[in-house]
């Protein structure tokens, strides 16, 4: 999730579009399962609230600034890739940015149950987003971007 080398521009579209480094990706996947993971064994505590809050708020920071802005994107940029390399290729941020989306209405729902003294609703949405972190972290496949792709192609596209 390193991030954007150089911004590209769409054909027919004058945004640039930022490219994030797939490993990257990967690495924050990795933290942020740890994170769920602790929160979820802690769950109904404080300290599991205060665990969601502050993943709820890294989805943010991922879905308003993209995700090569999150903490742990920034942290790959500072102390991993140095180490490691560029990456042969990058990716658009578009799909790992709907992920953050979708993985932070996870963690809201999470973070609103667990406040609200729900701890069975709080565990089923941090398990959802636990899963889905873990799954990339692994094997790299990444959900939320798979879902973002699925919507492109129903979706009407804007003339």
């Amino acid at each position: 999730m390193s991030a954007t080398s150089q911004p590209v521009v769409r054909p027919n579209d004058d945004r640039p579009v930022g490219r994030v480094d797939p490993r990257g990706q990967r690495f924050a996947a990795t933290i942020t399962a740890v994170v769920l993971g602790v929160a979820l064994v802690a769950i109904g505590s404080p300290f599991a609230t205060v665990l969601i809050g502050l993943q709820f708020a890294v989805f943010a920071v991922g879905v308003l600034g993209g995700p090569a802005r999150t903490p742990y994107a920034q942290m790959f940029a500072r102390v991993v890739r140095p180490r490691i390399g560029a990456p042969a290729e990058t990716e658009d941020a578009r799909p790992p940015r709907f992920a953050q989306a979708v993985g932070g209405v996870f963690a809201l729902v999470g973070l609103v149950a667990s406040l609200a003294g729900l701890t069975a609703v709080a565990a089923v949405a941090v398990g959802f987003a636990l899963a889905a972190a873990l799954l990339n972290a692994v094997t790299g496949f990444c959900l939320g971007c798979e879902m973002y792709l699925l919507v492109r192609r129903v979706a009407p596209q804007r003339a």
